[in-house]
């Protein structure tokens, strides 16, 4: 609403002619600094240019300069000093010259020209005399004053000393260091100082080189020449000398304090360790650090200087000319920066302004109420420090009327709250009905040149709240009716006051010990600014870092120091404090640290007097005082600073004199704990610690210069995994100052401030690069014109590319699932951040892979799995599969293999059907082409071959010893046989061929075991005991190669007897095989038999099944179930006890001959009779 206001109280423009222009009356030229000779002619340029005519003249330290024959000012305005004068008094030229222009409009005032005439003292510092052993160092320095500065140069035996060896730097300004001296550098050395019209010659110094000892020992690097405070002006050379000895000879090295990097366009090293600084701006300056470290090793040891640059005045914010009706109001503001801060002035047609009731000026504006028509003029605002002066110049155009309302009557205020007051009023008693607008004007009551606030309200209103005051404070108010051409007179002044309120701040403290057991707490009063009121009560907090019971004091509101006792030494507390008025408790101050001395620490020194100032906005001044009771010798100081939340730094060591040090690089607005304690060689002394915080920078609020638009189109696009391309366009303006961009690039959701990262390039496109994969960033850029920076841009979100894989993916198997398929699974790569769009699976068989032919397969990155198919019998397939991503593909996995066996080897060896798992690794096993896989193999086969070997030679054994007890068996038991038994035998040929046949086999079945064996000539893996044969639900593999093919041939051409012989007499029992009867669940086909004789082939009845079931034939998977059913035994006693007998091992069904109960049983015993099966039957003829 301002600015339409402001618009209806102007005129057109084009009845105000040159209001908005500046070509009224400037400068094109303006004087510049000079130093000449005596006697020497000089010229300094001035040029004005605006509607003549013009008249120029020239002020010497601000009075007229009157022309003679010696000094003229020539038609186009430049002043001409034909012989410079040196002598001291009035006729010395030497002085800051100014040219003043003049026309219609009014006078302008020029920067300042400083003359100076070129000088040169004498020497303060000579060079001294120095010895040196062999193989050490030099150095000679001195020092001379001169206008212009000086060129040194150096001597040795009175003639030019080449400085173009390696051993031998001199420094601009005025050092000569020789490094590794040896006889041929001993002599007279001097330096030269020369400028354009002097030369002087020091006093002469000599070096001696002694012979060194042959063997030097090992010593920790000195810094022998320390880097010196320096001072600077813009675009000078600054020279940090660090010059250290040791052995072996030290590496030096340079950084800032600060870790931000050194300028490397404009920052070089010069000999063996001095930094050289060409070309200073203000980002050189800052604390540096010279670093003499021992090769190969963690000595070291370090010096430090503070660079200072001071800049010349350059404004920030402009003043811009205005028009302005009569009784009105004008206000124009000028801002400028500069080290040190400039001095800020106001001049009206070249003329300094004083304040007075209604002309003010303040800080860096300057506000004319009540306008009359000599306030028609040229402003010009000048800022001045020890580098320059610069002005700016506007022109306030009065506009005439005097048709005017009168003033605004009965104006009265109300406080509403600590910041707002209410003001109210009656409209004006003659010509009200054409007021447009009114103006509220308002300023502190108390003080000088207080700067006065103005708003702009509608005609439609008459009263207003003014929210926007400081608590505690009396405010004066007037009020102005404007019209279309001119304003009222100021209506009548009131005075009104604020309420109290919190404070806004907590106080500054300072942390002190005196002895071991207490802390000094003191703090300094709160600024009027941040107070809001009269402090009426401090509260102050503390407690044991160790501990969360805190203990509080209050404190009356005129107390500033308060001491803490009876704690614990070499503790650290925590301590806060709270200040309070009338109204209430503000905010409490952050927890700062103190630790109490040791109680052993009587010799330590005490803590210094700690005093902290802000500079500016980015500079903290630390200056101390040591007791000088204190009897502790002190050695030198650690200084370590903080920001409230960041990390500590330090410590800077100081030496004994150092009693001031300047914390530079700081952030505006932000609270630092600076602590301070001296130390000797014993221990730490006792420390200070105090808080202070830095002001802001200086504003650009209610500027009237716009800003410049910002970059508009920003587009960003990722070009790998740590770098995104930024591309914008400038804004459409025109300037013939150079742009620069700053580029702001966060990750996106951060939280720590310091991390966010800024660039700058005068390009429209940048690389940023040094960013995290796969993350997303946010970026900004602004523009910077001359002094003005335009907002920041529309934010821009993009995200880097993901890293490629860095590794293959693990867990690769490959299973055969179909004679020509197999299936590959594996999983992703090891690592979390890893992303994969895609798997690029490998596979080829051994011929292939020797000529390099690979089959190719790819699948998503969400896919783990893959068919391959068409694999041809015979072959070894080898397989391997690597990761990708739109950046780049990983590595390949170790190759596996795949054996693809011929379908005649599979037919013979694998079930039709289905695989299990143990066959499934015989066949489609597969294992990793790697040395230590191979040995394993290799070792493995080797063992399975040797326990082979050792359980074929016990079974050949247990053989010989079987024949040995069978023969002894036989001639045991060939008694006479029964009456039916033997007139069979000796009616029937066949029946000799069966004993011989049962004579053989019962070789086999003589036990080992009492209670069971092992069946291992018949080829299976059945148990028996005395119970019966015992089937285990895993049948395992047969291995054929481990029968006897002979005793295979006799059984067959046993099995070959086309049917079974039958005995029978009256009065015997028969046992009849059930084969309908199955056999019950838990019980096994093959059972003990309670009779002496196997009437049952046991293993071809009970196992033929299982025998198709598991592929394996045996000897009889073929034949038929019919071949034998029934064999029968006649007995001439009832069965006992002792007539059990098991069946034979091999499943053959061969007549046992008959024994006699009385007879011990040689084949087999048990413990005790068992039930017969369900399976058999009795039958009694």
């Amino acid at each position: 609403m301002l600015p339409l206001l402001l618009l209806l109280l102007l005129p057109p423009l084009g009845s105000v002619p040159g209001v908005w222009s500046f070509s009224e009356l400037f400068f094109m030229k303006e004087p510049q600094d000079a130093t000449v000779t005596r006697k020497d002619p000089v010229f300094l340029d001035c040029q004005a240019h605006g509607e003549g005519p013009i008249k120029v003249t020239w002020l010497k330290n601000g009075a007229k300069l009157s022309e003679n024959k010696r000094i003229q000012v020539l038609s186009n305005g430049s002043l001409y000093i034909r012989e410079v004068e040196g002598r001291r008094g009035e006729q010395s030229d030497e002085g800051f010259y100014q040219c003043l222009a003049v026309n219609k409009y009014g006078a302008i005032l020029s920067q300042k020209a400083h003359l100076t005439l070129s000088t040169i003292s004498a020497f303060e510092v000579h060079p001294v005399s120095t010895e040196v052993h062999e193989g050490g160092v030099a150095r000679f320095s001195c020092k001379i004053s001169s206008t212009p500065p000086a060129v040194i140069t150096w001597e040795f035996n009175r003639t030019a000393l080449p400085v173009t060896m390696d051993r031998v730097t001199a420094l601009p300004s005025g050092v000569l260091q020789i490094y590794d001296a040896g006889p041929e550098d001993a002599g007279n050395y001097r330096c030269v100082a020369a400028t354009i019209a002097h030369k002087r010659k020091s006093m002469e110094a000599s070096l001696t080189v002694v012979p060194a000892n042959e063997t030097r020992s090992f010593y920790m690097p000195t810094i022998v020449a320390r880097p010196q405070n320096v001072t600077a002006s813009l675009h000078q050379t600054v020279v940090l000398e660090c010059m250290a000895t040791g052995y072996p000879k030290p590496i030096i090295s340079w950084s800032r304090l600060d870790h931000k990097s050194i300028d490397v366009f404009n920052t070089r090293v010069l000999g063996n360790g001095n930094l050289i600084i060409s070309d200073v701006k203000l980002q050189h300056a800052g604390v540096y650090v010279c670093r003499a470290t021992t090769p190969g090793t963690r000595n070291f040891t370090v010096a430090m200087a503070t660079l200072t640059v001071l800049a010349p005045p350059s404004f920030v914010e402009w003043p811009e000319s205005l028009t302005r009706p009569r009784a009105g109001t004008a206000r124009f503001v000028c801002q400028a920066e500069g080290i040190p801060s400039p001095k800020m002035s106001w001049l009206k047609n070249g003329r300094r302004i004083h304040s007075n009731g209604r002309i003010k000026m303040y800080n860096s504006k300057l506000v004319i109420n009540q306008i009359i028509p000599e306030d028609d003029a040229i402003y010009q605002c000048m800022a001045e420090n020890s580098q320059g002066s610069v002005l700016s110049r506007a022109r306030l155009t009065v506009v005439m009327s005097e048709d005017r309302p009168s003033a605004p009557y009965n104006v009265h205020a109300e406080t509403m709250s600590s910041s707002a007051i209410l003001l109210a009023w009656e409209r004006p008693l003659y010509n009200s009905e054409k007021v447009i607008a009114y103006s509220v004007h308002y300023m502190k009551a108390e003080g000088l040149n207080n700067e006065e606030y103005q708003v702009v309200l509608g005609n439609d209103t008459t009263h207003y709240i003014i929210d926007d005051l400081e608590p505690d404070s009396n405010y004066t108010f007037y009020i102005v009716a404007y019209m279309p051409m001119g304003a009222s007179q100021m209506s009548d002044h009131v005075t009104q006051n604020t309420l109290e309120d919190v404070p806004l701040r907590p106080p500054e403290i300072s942390l002190t010990s005196r002895s071991p057991s207490d802390i000094l707490v003191s703090w300094l009063p709160i600024p009027a600014k941040y107070r809001r009121g009269q402090v009426v009560l401090y509260r102050l907090s503390f407690r044991l870092s160790t501990e969360n019971s805190i203990q509080v004091v209050e404190l009356p509101g005129t107390v500033h120091e308060y001491l803490l006792d009876g704690l614990k030494p070499d503790s650290v507390y925590l301590v806060r404090i709270t200040a309070a008025t009338r109204v209430g408790l503000g905010e409490s101050s952050v927890w700062t640290s103190h630790r109490t001395p040791k109680a052993t620490s009587v010799k330590a020194p005490k803590s210094p007097e700690l005093h902290l100032e802000p500079l500016n906005c980015t500079t903290i001044s630390v200056r101390w005082l040591q007791d000088t009771e204190d009897p502790a010798a002190i050695r030198g100081y650690k200084l370590f600073y903080k920001e409230e939340g960041q990390q500590e730094h330090g410590p800077i060591f100081l030496d004994t004199g150092d009693l001031l040090y300047t914390l530079s690089g700081l952030d505006p607005r932000r609270k630092y704990h600076v602590r301070l304690l001296a130390y000797n060689n014993m221990e730490d002394g006792y420390q200070a610690d105090q808080t202070v915080s830095t002001p802001g920078c200086v504003s650009v609020r209610d500027r009237m210069v716009p800003p410049p638009p910002p970059p508009h189109h920003l587009y960003a696009k990722a070009n790998t995994s740590s770098s995104i391309f930024l591309h914008w366009r400038r804004p459409a303006f025109t300037t013939a100052q150079v742009i620069n961009y700053t580029i702001r690039c966060n990750p996106v959701g951060l939280q720590n401030a310091s991390l966010v990262l800024y660039l700058q390039t005068s390009e429209t496109h940048m690389l940023v690069q040094g960013l995290e994969p796969n993350t997303k960033y946010e970026f900004a850029v602004r523009l910077h014109v001359g002094q003005l920076s335009s907002p920041w841009s529309p934010v821009v979100y993009h995200s880097t590319l993901p890293e490629a894989p860095t590794g293959p993916p693990v867990g690769v198997k490959v299973t055969l699932i179909e004679d020509d398929t197999a299936l590959v699974s594996w999983k992703p790569p090891d690592g979390p951040e890893t992303v994969v769009t895609r798997y690029t699976i490998l596979y080829a068989s051994r011929k292939a892979w020797i000529a390099g032919e690979w089959q190719v397969l790819h699948r998503e990155g969400a896919i783990t799995m893959a068919l391959l198919e068409n694999l041809v019998a015979g072959n070894v397939y080898i397989v391997k599969i690597s990761a990708s991503n739109e950046v780049g593909e990983g590595p390949f996995s170790n190759s596996v293999e795949l054996a693809v066996l011929p379908k005649d080897a599979s037919e013979s060896n694998q079930r039709p059907k289905r695989l299990d798992s143990s066959d499934a690794k015989v066949y489609s096993g597969y294992y990793h082409l790697d040395q230590k896989s191979m040995t394993g193999i290799a070792v493995g086969v080797g063992i399975a071959l040797t326990c082979i070997l050792i359980c074929v030679l016990i079974l050949i054994y247990r053989s010989k010893a079987r024949k040995s007890s069978a023969s002894k068996t036989v001639q045991s038991g060939t008694q006479p046989l029964s009456r039916a038994s033997a007139s069979v035998a000796a009616g029937s040929t066949s029946g000799k061929n069966l004993e011989r046949a049962a004579t053989e086999n019962e070789e086999s079945s003589v036990p080992v075991v009492p209670s069971s064996f092992i069946d291992a000539k018949g080829g299976t893996d059945l148990v028996i005991n005395s119970y019966g044969p015992i089937i285990k639900n895993n049948p395992k593999k047969k291995w054929l190669f481990f029968q006897d093919t002979k005793k295979i041939k006799v059984q067959q051409t046993q099995r070959r007897f086309p049917q079974a012989v039958c005995f029978y007499q009256p009065g015997t029992t028969v046992l009849i095989g059930n084969e309908d009867s199955p056999s019950s669940p838990g019980q096994t086909a093959s059972f003990p038999r309670p009779f002496g004789v196997t009437a049952l082939d046991t293993e071809h009845s009970a196992n033929s099944e299982g025998s198709h079931e598991t592929g394996d034939s045996g000897r009889f998977s073929h034949e038929s179930n019919d071949e034998i059913h029934l064999s029968s035994v006649i007995s001439s006693t009832p069965p006992t006890s002792n007539s059990l007998a098991g069946g034979d091992s091999d499943g053959d069904a061969v007549p046992k001959q008959h024994r006699d109960p009385a007879q011990p049983l040689l084949a087999e015993q048990t413990s005790a009779p068992q039930p017969p099966s369900a399976g058999l039957r009795y039958a009694a003829v």
